[in-house]
């Protein structure tokens, strides 16, 4: 909750103060199934760590497949929403997504105009540190006291050893927003990233004093948001769909 100092004292109020915005539209796309996902998700693997790097996690064939759903998603897009300017994570997974929706956009619509695409470093996702590719079982596992502390202080603001809390990638997606802001005034932008980012992006958006965001369940693999201008400001619409993926009602 925020609150506001009136004459008799505090009043809690429903939602953060949203601040003004330049963009004209934001759209958030979580990458596609990654080798790790379907690591993190198998009974016989989710006591270990994956080995390789997270910057260099590969793409599942099922998430190549949502790649191309998701392609077929922005090539339906009215004109008025469909973004003139991607930003990726530079993570492995992040980039491969956005290249697989462009190609699989550019088959689908051959009229859809050349989109710029930037990779800034701000959208990688969270860093862990000393538990990098350890599922959560695998950190109880290997450090049951950190699993503790984790619960203990909420994962919001927990930094593993080495790495980041949720609070830390909010910081710098606030950053990113507020030069994207400069350089995109008045463009339709997407953003092709990951959970943390995706839900730090929401979190800023709220508003100054908006609640922490530490309830929300993960961002799903694939899934669109969308915040659309209202006046000065950008207002969540769409959160976390996956329709696009079940051939359902598209977002937008």
């Amino acid at each position: 909750m925020a609150f506001e100092q009136q004459r008799r004292g505090w009043v809690q109020v429903p939602e953060g103060l949203t601040v003004p915005r330049a963009l004209g539209g934001l759209w958030a796309v979580r990458h596609v199934q990654s080798a790790a996902n379907l690591w993190y998700s198998d009974p016989a693997t989710e006591q270990l760590p994956m080995r390789g790097t997270d910057a260099a996690v590969d793409l599942t064939a099922h998430g190549r497949a949502q790649a191309q759903l998701l392609g077929g998603w922005l090539a339906g897009l009215a004109a008025a929403q469909r973004p003139v300017l991607v930003v990726c994570s530079p993570y492995l997974r992040a980039r491969l997504t956005w290249a697989l929706m462009a190609e699989a956009a550019a088959g689908r619509n051959r009229q859809l105009p050349p989109i710029r695409t930037l990779v800034d470093e701000r959208l990688r996702d969270r860093e862990m540190g000393m538990f990098e590719l350890h599922p959560y079982k695998a950190i109880r596992r290997r450090a049951p006291e950190e699993a503790a502390r984790r619960e203990r202080v909420g994962n919001w603001v927990y930094r593993p050893p080495g790495g980041e809390s949720l609070a830390d990638v909010a910081l710098r997606v606030r950053g990113f927003l507020d030069e994207l802001d400069v350089v995109a005034a008045g463009e339709q932008v997407l953003v092709v990233a990951h959970d943390a980012v995706v839900v730090s992006l929401r979190y800023v958006l709220d508003g100054l004093g908006a609640p922490v965001p530490d309830s929300l369940e993960p961002v799903p693999n694939a899934s669109v948001s969308q915040w659309r201008r209202e006046g000065p400001r950008l207002r969540l619409r769409v959160w976390g769909s996956v329709d696009h993926l079940s051939g359902g009602e598209r977002a937008g």
